[in-house]
Parts: C-alpha cells; sequence; structure tokens
C-alpha cells in the first residue's frame, strides 16, 4: 500500500498496487501547471482511493483530459485519462519511499530552455 496526500492534506490517496516506472513529462501544459517539468506514475483506478475528494478540482484540459488539484492548498495531483482505466498521480505527492525509478522523459520537445536533461534516461520529443 503506497500513500500520497496534499501539502494541507485536505487530499489523500491511497494506492493498494504495485507502483510502475514513473515518467516526466515536460510538455507546455504540464509545466505551466506545475511549475516544472512534472513526473508521475499511472495508477489503475481501481487500484485507488481518494480521501477528501470534495477538496479537489477538476479542471478539464482537454476532450480527453482533466487535471486535479487540491482546491486548499494548490497541490497538482492527478492527471486523470478520462477514457483510460488509470490516473496519474504526483510522484511528488508520495508519502515516503515509493520504490520507483523514473524510467524516460516524455514531450521533451515542449522543454524549457532553462534546464539540461542529462540523466541519460529515454528521451521521447513528442
Amino acid at each position: 500500500m503506497h500513500k500520497a496526500s496534499c501539502l494541507c492534506g485536505a487530499v489523500s490517496i491511497d494506492v493498494d498496487a504495485t507502483l510502475t516506472a514513473p515518467n516526466a513529462c515536460h510538455c507546455s501544459m504540464c509545466r505551466k501547471q506545475s511549475g516544472h517539468y512534472w513526473a508521475s506514475v499511472d495508477v489503475p483506478k481501481t487500484a485507488m482511493t481518494t480521501h477528501g475528494a470534495e477538496n479537489v478540482t477538476w479542471y478539464k484540459a482537454s476532450e480527453k483530459v482533466r487535471r486535479g488539484f487540491c482546491k486548499t492548498c494548490g497541490s497538482y495531483l492527478f492527471f486523470d485519462a478520462l477514457f483510460q482505466d488509470w490516473t496519474a498521480i504526483a510522484m511528488g505527492a508520495f508519502d515516503g519511499p515509493t520504490g520507483a525509478k523514473l524510467a524516460m522523459h516524455i514531450f521533451t520537445d515542449d522543454k524549457g530552455d532553462y534546464y539540461d536533461i542529462a540523466d541519460g534516461l529515454p528521451q521521447n520529443g513528442q
């Protein structure tokens, strides 16, 4: 069981699954919402329980995706693919060690010019 939460604790998440390898998204939408690139892990919707769901505000970013954040502290928590069986959870929201290791960088063609990606992991431009 993995536990995650927002900064103020109004939203917490239980994940009853082994975490797969997370990725780091450098697209302009993730950068604008998070303030930098965003690392997340895809979790089966059936394996997660959200406590304090009434404190999550959803922003519909497209017809296929909504992004969830705590309406109290603003912590960016979820990337929810509406027509998929998974939701991505922010790696920074997990409490304690996860045992997961970053696998790749995605949308690197959109990355900010103020940093380099130099960890040797695969990069997917789009």
